[in-house]
């Protein structure tokens, strides 16, 4: 659409998700607009403040007061709650990164904590469980959510985790669907390729695309923008 695109030199995962690191790093780097990736709600409040304009792909953008866009999965995520709970399912745990949970949970996890709740399951740190980014805590937290109570079903953010998810269970000898309920909040092409179907949530990708293009025009042209644009599921 011909904009100048440039790659900020780190990644926000590799300053630590830190607003002061990032801060730094971006006050050394010219441009006119920045595009922000899975950013935390804080990350995303220091962008909103600033005189450039910003826009939040993906992340913790509901609550912040600036252009966003990303997949609107409440619905899909309500309907899988209610059918695991119309199956009895009532140990239901989602598994999210931390920056989705923190400094309280995200507006998906809270719609779907309140959906268990709708369907009278009494809701605890057990269905949202604390875990850090990390491989070790990942497998930690499973180790002991399966030692006493396990979860008869897990809702999982990101395929990376689901896949982990489902190789913890396979050495423990725990089968996905008859043993455990397994469900991807995205899509993945591997998914194709499985027997049994993998229940997982699929946007389209070009809505946010289009939101994207829409919103650097704007911005080119002068136009303030902090419209918020959701993709289809």
């Amino acid at each position: 659409a011909g904009h100048a695109v440039t790659y900020s030199p780190r990644m926000m995962k590799e300053l630590g998700y830190d607003v002061k690191r990032i801060r730094t790093m971006v006050k050394k780097i010219d441009v006119d607009a920045w595009m922000l990736l899975g950013a935390s709600r804080e990350i995303l409040e220091w962008f909103a403040e600033q005189d450039f304009p910003s826009i939040a792909i993906f992340g913790r953008r509901r609550t912040v007061r600036m252009a966003g866009v990303g997949p609107d999965k409440i619905t899909a995520g309500r309907k899988a709650i209610k059918s695991l709970a119309e199956l009895g399912h009532r140990r239901i745990v989602i598994l999210t990164r931390k920056r989705r949970r923190w400094p309280e949970p995200g507006y998906f996890e809270s719609m779907m904590l309140e959906e268990m709740a709708a369907h009278g399951i009494n809701l605890g740190a057990y269905h949202l469980p604390e875990w850090e980014d990390t491989i070790d805590s990942f497998h930690a937290r499973l180790e002991s959510l399966f030692r006493l109570t396990p979860p008869t079903a897990m809702i999982i953010d990101e395929a990376p985790f689901f896949v982990a998810a489902q190789n913890f269970l396979a050495r423990r000898g725990l089968r996905v669907p008859e043993d455990v309920s397994l469900i991807c909040n995205d899509d993945d092409p591997a998914f194709a390729w499985c027997k049994p179907q993998i229940s997982h949530i699929r946007w389209e990708s070009a809505p946010v695309v289009r939101r994207v293009l829409e919103w650097a025009k704007n911005v080119s042209s002068g136009r303030k923008d902090l419209q918020i644009g959701r993709a289809h599921v």
